[in-house]
């Protein structure tokens, strides 16, 4: 029998957001605006204050792969906190959304008069390499109807991604970035999601399908792997959870 946990891995606090903004450069991003490439220079590292930002890696002409979303409280952009780096995938702004932007020089500034807060800056960024590996370890290890699922959690957890009602709302393009998320092909996410509608836990409207994140859904990802879910806020995801009926 496999071992079974759940990795938790927090967010910066409002607290910690308004001392980084004392250094940082402030922006906001328009809809799908591409904030940087695959193989430009980096620097620094990117604090999300509204909104989500997807990371993306280009395998071949139309299909990608998404190893992070990042949404208020998380980072992305770190490989710039390296020496002489360069940005490893693209990053998109998901929907409209707002950022810190704090540059190599404000970062040791920032280490230097508020350590504390820095601190907490470097645990997140380190928090969030965390769960990239245990990304690598479910890509090897959970089907593809567990890494589904663990996407779905996670995409329960920011509104964005939800309706009015708390469902999660894969329209077109959010059916595109499950996939990516998955890291399987349309085809296999479809045969699952389908055999979830059959059982009552997902519902088609037209083109658009919506899946309650309830923990009558949640509790298929303890069937025999081994499952550490990837983002900071399941804990608070399953105790929002709602009871299909």
């Amino acid at each position: 029998m496999h071992d079974q946990h759940e990795l938790m891995v927090g967010r910066l606090s409002e607290d910690e957001r308004q001392a980084i903004a004392a250094y940082a450069a402030r922006a906001s991003w328009p809809e799908g605006f591409q904030i940087y490439e695959r193989g430009a220079v980096a620097d620094g590292v990117f604090i999300v204050l509204r909104g989500c930002v997807v990371l993306r890696s280009r395998v071949r002409a139309g299909r990608g792969f998404v190893p992070w979303v990042a949404t208020a409280g998380e980072t992305f952009g770190a490989e710039g906190l390296a020496n002489n780096s360069v940005y490893a995938t693209d990053a998109r702004a998901d929907e409209e959304t707002e950022t810190l932007y704090l540059s190599t020089a404000k970062m040791r500034a920032f280490v230097r008069e508020q350590p504390t807060q820095a601190l907490s800056l470097i645990g997140q960024v380190m928090g969030e390499r965390v769960s990239l590996l245990e990304k690598l370890r479910e890509l090897t290890t959970l089907s593809v109807e567990q890494r589904l699922l663990a996407s779905l959690r996670r995409m329960g957890t920011h509104r964005g991604f939800l309706d009015a009602s708390g469902r999660i709302e894969l329209s077109t393009a959010r059916y595109r970035l499950l996939c990516e998320l998955v890291g399987a092909t349309r085809e296999s996410v479809s045969l699952v999601l389908g055999r979830l509608t059959g059982e009552g836990l997902a519902e088609r409207v037209g083109s658009t399908l919506f899946v309650v994140p309830s923990e009558r859904l949640f509790q298929r990802l303890s069937g025999g792997a081994d499952v550490a879910l990837l983002t900071p806020s399941l804990g608070e995801a399953s105790s929002r959870t709602v009871e299909l009926q």
